[in-house]
């Protein structure tokens, strides 16, 4: 995550590093505690499952397993791009929908991406551990230099050792004060520079081992492929509703306004109240075309953009919805269209499924990308999988070199990150 010091805020240089130093400390404090326990599971739990598959346990709780897997693994892919500025593809293979516990277990089994994850676990555990742990330790191991050379040293054990340094007295004390002090001048610089490492080291595993232009094309055939499945889904739709709606209430308003052909003489009550009807069914229907022209393409998304379309899809939904826009401009036509029906998937499942009282949208645009962050304070446990519609929202921004992003532990909150590569004008 970049962070922009702008001119006039008051902040120098070294305040910038200060806090860069600080907040790289802190986050790296926060990978070893995930790292170490969360990968040793998790591996543990892959290794034992996979195991069993021989006997029959494995076929039922692999799917399970190697699920939780990939969503730890997209937890640190999200912390990678958010804090690191690493990112790293995901390139899982889709498992087909309906798929049975067999068919689930070995098509995970056969997919490059799920060993490139279970090999990062034990590297995870181990360098990516020292790596984030260095990471905090380096900013804040002077400070005991210092607190020896104050005076600490007359309360420690004769002979105490800081660093190198044997502290037997206030002249050594003040020895270990400066060598305190020389790290964390080097802690200034090497503590962010750790913490990226943490993440290529992240990255140079979980990313595709196979040769770029292969991974292209194996990602450009599979994205075209749902996008064609996905254009021709939406005709169906389309047509589903034009027949069963509109079409259906205009064929009604003229067979009415036949009969008050006929009736208009005879019985003109009669005809006065078939007119009312076909009255009511023609606005009707032109409320269905306008629903059906809304989900096709939004007006408000044509004539004001994105930000102020999912405004407007906020302001629908029963559940209070804060959304901050920062957009410098507006992105092609296409990018913006799956964005919006990207956001209203995610606000529809929030809605539905986690039990949120309170959902947050950003929707940012910075270096080249479109970068939106819908986030719930629900009770968790969102998965990319086979069926689901988070795995639809990823399909449809494939088809633009898009990625999603999914953080949802048990007991929440939900947060899901969409970023699409684009040009905003």
């Amino acid at each position: 995550m970049s962070i922009e010091t702008k001119s006039g805020t008051g902040r120098s240089p070294a305040q910038g590093r200060t806090r860069d130093v600080a907040l790289s400390a802190v986050r790296g404090l926060a990978l070893a505690f995930i790292s170490l326990p969360g990968a040793v599971l998790c591996f543990c739990l892959a290794v034992v499952s996979i195991a069993l598959v021989p006997i029959g346990v494995g076929i039922v709780t692999t799917p399970w397993v190697l699920t939780g897997v990939r969503a730890f693994a997209d937890r640190r892919r999200l912390l990678a791009a958010e804090w690191g500025g690493v990112r790293i593809p995901r390139v899982y293979r889709p498992l087909p929908e309906g798929a049975n516990p067999w068919a689930r277990t070995f098509g995970m089994l056969r997919d490059p991406a799920t060993w490139r994850d279970i090999c990062w676990l034990p590297v995870d555990m181990t360098a990516g551990f020292v790596t984030a742990l260095l990471t905090a330790v380096l900013p804040l191991y002077p400070l005991e230099g210092f607190a020896i050379g104050a005076g600490l040293w007359r309360v420690l054990p004769d002979g105490y050792w800081y660093g190198f340094v044997r502290v037997t007295g206030q002249t050594s004390a003040l020895y270990a004060a400066g060598l305190g002090a020389v790290i964390l001048l080097a802690a200034l610089r090497l503590a962010p520079l750790l913490l990226r490492a943490h993440f290529r080291l992240t990255g140079a595993i979980l990313g595709s081992g196979r040769g770029e232009l292969a991974e292209r094309v194996r990602v450009l055939t599979e994205t075209r492929r749902d996008a064609v499945d996905t254009s021709a889904a939406e005709l169906r739709r389309i047509e589903r509703d034009l027949h069963d709606g509109a079409q259906a209430r205009l064929v009604a308003v003229g067979m009415d306004l036949g009969t008050v052909e006929a009736l208009l003489e005879k019985d003109p009550a009669k005809a006065r109240e078939l007119l009312a009807r076909a009255r009511q069914s023609s606005a009707d229907a032109l409320t269905e075309l306008r629903d059906l022209v809304r989900g096709i393409h939004p007006p408000v998304l044509a004539e004001r953009g994105l930000g102020d379309a999912v405004r407007a899809l906020a302001l629908r939904l029963p559940v209070p919805v804060e959304v901050e826009v920062d957009l410098p401009g507006r992105a092609e036509a296409p990018v913006e269209s799956a964005a919006y029906f990207a956001v209203s998937e995610i606000l529809t499942n929030a809605v539905k499924h986690s039990g949120a009282d309170r959902i947050w949208v950003d929707v940012h645009g910075a270096e080249g990308r479109l970068r939106i962050c819908v986030t719930d304070n629900g009770r968790g446990g969102a998965v990319i999988g086979a069926g689901s519609g988070l795995a639809g929202v990823e399909r449809r921004l494939g088809t633009f070199d898009g990625v999603l992003a999914v953080g949802s532990p048990a007991g929440g909150p939900t947060m899901v990150t969409m970023e699409i590569p684009c040009a905003l004008s």
